[in-house]
């Protein structure tokens, strides 16, 4: 039978198969799209994220820098506060001595200066500073400094005959040696 001799239909030959699956492949296309478009827009809300986290992250320690620097400027600069503040009692009763040296008597500038070296003592013992006054003890290089020596058969070798300047301690660390004259054995023993 020739073409011209089929009976239509209406409805239209289906052409080939390569042409029915290409017509589906765009809106496959279309939703692989979207997909990877939504993807993209979490990431770049999380990167947002991430960034505001890190400026705000900078600025914190960026003050944190700034207010660490401020304290330890203070402590530099008020150390002593409380030092100094407790050695005005101290200079107040030294001042008050002067005036009155006038008029007063050895005996009472005496025991004038003795009260105020028990202020000053008192002071210092309230900060952690302690005298050290090694007469008649072993020499210790950590704390004694040594300015000569003496030949003496009446102490052992080695012992602090005498002390030249007191050391001081400052809370158990050395702020001031002691300077200490040694016995040494007599030299025809």
């Amino acid at each position: 039978m020739a073409e011209q001799d089929k009976p239509e239909t209406g409805k239209p030959e289906p052409e080939a198969t390569g042409d029915f699956e290409s017509s589906e492949a765009p809106a496959r296309e279309d939703g692989e799209i979207e997909t990877l478009r939504q993807a993209v827009e979490t990431e770049r809300a999380r990167a947002d994220e991430n960034w505001d986290k890190l400026l705000r992250t900078q600025a914190e320690m960026d003050n944190l820098r700034k207010r660490t620097e401020r304290e330890l400027e203070n402590a530099h600069k008020y150390a002593l506060e409380r030092f100094a503040g407790e050695l005005l009692a101290v200079r107040d009763s030294l001042e008050m001595g002067i005036q009155a040296a006038g008029d007063a008597e050895a005996q009472q500038l005496k025991e004038g200066s003795e009260l105020t070296l028990k202020l000053l003592t008192q002071v210092m013992e309230k900060f952690g500073i302690q005298a050290v006054d090694p007469a008649g003890e072993k020499f210790d290089p950590e704390r004694h400094q040594a300015m000569s020596m003496q030949e003496s058969a009446e102490v052992p070798p080695n012992t602090v005959v005498a002390v030249m300047q007191k050391g001081y301690m400052l809370n158990d660390r050395l702020l001031r040696p002691a300077m200490v004259m040694v016995s040494k054995a007599p030299a025809d023993s």
